[in-house]
């Protein structure tokens, strides 16, 4: 059995051409010209292996056939890590090399069952690079596509296999590509997008999966695993986004990046002050790139669409606005576009994902009561919100909003710290949380909409009318949500805190 250690990366084939010329793999071995690779992929027609997390295939390499085993990948920022069991194909699958008890017992239970489900048939170029002493990689540029079932997917990506050397060292090897190349980590495998298209199952907006954190952990330990699928949830929908007109996309990946800067700032007690302040403004910067094209989605469909001129008025007085606002969308949309395919993008995931991997934790850290200190936050939170409350009774609407963040990040570290805490106690907190962002990112996107729609009638004064009667279709229905919201936010603020340790989890002896 070997180890498999690689970095699986994602690229347009436009930047294939400059990837090739970089001075990197100008100055490395290239080994021998390109190979075709055909791979055939063998499940149960009920996808026995895919569902144990078991990779089955066959290649064809030139004239010579191997049989390859892979198990489950433990990845974080496209880095992977998995057991693999490869030797030569000659007919017939042989499982006796498979060493890891479970997947041979399983292997050969499904042997007579075994089908082709799916096949990936792209060009390799291979080189090796030597970044640094006792450090090798290879670096293999695949170009081409997996097929299922006449459906086809394009396959174009890199992968840099570690040889000798840390996990490290990929990543610092990756970072320098991704200074030139537009160059993205990937976690998902040509084998899962295989299953994907086999089944045809559609691409979908990735959302924020459930923390899966526990009390035995350390803080640092905790803030590794939630920070490790708030990337994943940037990367998939950042990947999606540049070939994906689906603006839910764009949504999600800043959805992600706010909850990856909200768990930064939660978790800085335990953390290195450098790494607070460089990703806290990172952070911001990356969510803040995409804030436009976010804005004018939801102006279009929260703001504009429901307002309804007729009958008083005439159903055209809203059309020069809507035109403007379509408009201003495409401008954003490009814009996005235009950062998510610029070498910026990927970077700051492969930096982030190489600050994560190298973050250790130390006998302070691991010796501290993970739940207490998740009390400790959550206190600490309350508290701001409620100071934000105190300022939101004026009429200023940026109180408000900073109310809305307040509470926001209230919400995102109920769900962090979730399984920590009783959850009968949590269930309604966290219900309230939900309705209460959803009235209060109401009353942000009309004003944001407002402060847009005044800013243009300088320069388009012919827009006044429709901006106006907008802005007043929906003050009514701010002012009530906003009276009601305050009302019902004081008593769960000054209430007692739905967070608290689960009845069988007791306090840590002294």
């Amino acid at each position: 059995m070997s180890k498999e250690i690689e970095l699986k990366l994602a690229l347009p084939k436009a930047a294939l051409t400059a990837l090739r010329r970089h001075r990197l793999l100008q100055s490395a071995e290239k080994l021998g010209n390109a190979v075709t690779l055909i791979n055939t992929y063998y499940d149960t027609a009920s996808l026995t292996l895919r569902d144990r997390k078991v990779a089955l295939r066959t290649r064809k390499q030139g004239r010579k056939w191997l049989q390859t085993v892979k198990c489950a990948a433990v990845s974080s920022g496209g880095l992977s890590s998995r057991p693999e069991w490869e030797k030569d194909f000659l007919g017939a699958f042989d499982f006796t090399d498979v060493t890891d008890g479970p997947t041979a017992a399983l292997l050969d239970e499904v042997a007579d069952s075994l089908v082709p489900i799916f096949t990936t048939n792209f060009r390799r170029d291979t080189y090796r690079l030597n970044p640094d002493s006792g450090v090798e990689v290879l670096l293999m540029i695949d170009n081409g596509k997996v097929e299922a079932n006449e459906r086809t997917a394009d396959i174009c990506e890199v992968e840099l296999e570690l040889v000798s050397g840390k996990p490290d060292d990929l990543l610092a090897l990756a970072c320098e590509l991704a200074t030139d190349i537009p160059l993205m980590p990937a976690d998902r495998s040509k084998a899962e997008r295989g299953y994907r298209l086999f089944n045809d199952v559609p691409e979908s907006p990735v959302r924020a999966a459930k923390s899966a954190i526990r009390p035995d952990q350390s803080p640092i330990d905790a803030f590794k695993a939630l920070a490790s699928e708030c990337l994943s949830q940037w990367q998939a929908n950042a990947l999606a986004a540049v070939s994906e007109d689906e603006p839910e996309y764009v949504h999600q990946m800043r959805v992600a990046l706010r909850r990856l800067r909200s768990l930064v700032k939660l978790f800085a007690p335990a953390l290195p002050d450098e790494f607070v302040q460089t990703w806290a403004a990172l952070l911001r910067d990356t969510a803040s790139e995409m804030g436009d094209a976010r804005d004018f989605d939801v102006f279009l469909e929260e703001v504009l669409d429901p307002v309804t001129p007729a009958p008083m008025l005439s159903e055209t007085l809203t059309n020069g606005l809507r035109e403007r606002v379509l408009a201003e969308r495409a401008r954003a949309r490009a814009e996005a576009r235009d950062r998510l395919t610029h070498s910026d993008q990927g970077l700051r995931m492969l930096r982030f994902a190489r600050a994560l991997h190298a973050m250790q934790s130390n006998a302070l850290d691991a010796s501290a009561d993970l739940t207490a200190f998740a009390l400790l936050q959550m206190d600490g939170l309350k508290k701001r919100a409620r100071k934000r409350f105190a300022l939101a009774q004026g009429p200023d609407p940026d109180h408000i909003h900073e109310l809305r963040v307040a509470l926001k990040q209230l919400r995102y570290g109920s769900e962090f710290f979730l399984p920590l805490f009783d959850a009968d106690a949590m269930k309604p907190f966290m219900a309230f949380m939900r309705r209460a962002q959803e009235q209060l990112g109401y009353l942000n996107d009309v004003e944001i909409a407002r402060g847009r729609m005044l800013g243009w009638l300088e320069a388009s004064p012919e827009l006044s009318p429709a901006a106006h009667f907008v802005i007043g279709w929906h003050a009514p229905r701010c002012l009530k949500i906003r009276r009601r919201i305050l009302l019902e936010v004081e008593p769960m603020l000054w209430g007692k805190a739905a967070w608290k340790r689960p009845r069988k989890q007791s306090k840590p002896k002294d």
